[in-house]
């Protein structure tokens, strides 16, 4: 794949989180925190923006390391949903209803 995009289809490059981190901007990491914790119902700190895309560096958001859809993946020693050919699945379906461009992103991948 030539963009940089997560296990899910998901736009690493495009992610502010990702983009914070890399910045090293900690007033918006706060402001990316205090903003998706309040979107997804759950407590997120500062430092947990942080992350260097779904399936690069060492350095990933706190949700990854509980990610069903990235488990799945990397179980089955993909690099996205795009080599799967379960897709789309009941472990990325609810994904997809809420981020419909990451599901587009994989098809065009497929």
């Amino acid at each position: 794949m030539s963009k940089l995009i997560s296990v899910c289809g998901i736009d690493c490059q495009a992610c502010e989180c990702r983009d914070a981190y890399l910045a090293n901007n900690e007033e918006r990491k706060a402001d990316i925190a205090e903003r998706w914790s309040k979107t997804y119902n759950s407590p997120i700190s500062a430092q947990d923006i942080a992350c260097e895309g779904c399936m690069e560096g060492e350095v990933h958001f706190s949700w990854c390391g509980k990610c069903p859809i990235r488990a799945c993946a990397v179980g089955k020693g993909y690099q996205s949903c795009a080599e799967c050919a379960d897709f789309p699945c009941e472990t990325n379906s609810w994904l997809y209803e809420q981020v419909p461009a990451a599901k587009a992103t994989i098809e065009a991948h497929r």
